[in-house]
């Protein structure tokens, strides 16, 4: 199950860091969405994972809540965080005439 995470992980990051240095808008807000989604698998599995169920009157190791609650946190606020990015980039595709980052347009980005 670790190793499955660390891949995971793994294959999230390395995605979102390649699509964040794409030249487009769009492959930038997917890559900082992907980015967010490997945080929160981190977070999450920093709780320690169990499969068993907090029962009064048990005496097992429960997983702890407050990664959970991070991941919840980080949630909204990736929500939020993708919402402006996607405003953002409209704003500048509406005022540029271009979804290049740099603000060129195709023709001034041709050698």
């Amino acid at each position: 199950m670790q190793a499955l995470f660390a891949v995971t992980l793994g294959l999230l990051t390395a995605s979102g860091v390649y699509l964040l240095l794409r030249g487009r808008t769009f492959p930038v807000v997917l890559g900082l969405t992907l980015l967010s989604y490997a945080v929160n698998l981190f977070l999450f599995a920093m709780g320690r994972l169990t499969g068993e169920a907090a029962v009064l009157g048990r005496d097992v190791q429960y997983a702890d809540p407050v990664p959970q609650a991070l991941v919840l946190t980080a949630i909204v606020i990736g929500f939020a965080m993708t919402a402006f990015v996607v405003v953002l980039a409209l704003r500048g595709v509406g005022d540029l005439n271009s979804d290049h980052v740099d603000g060129l347009t195709d023709e001034e980005s041709a050698p």
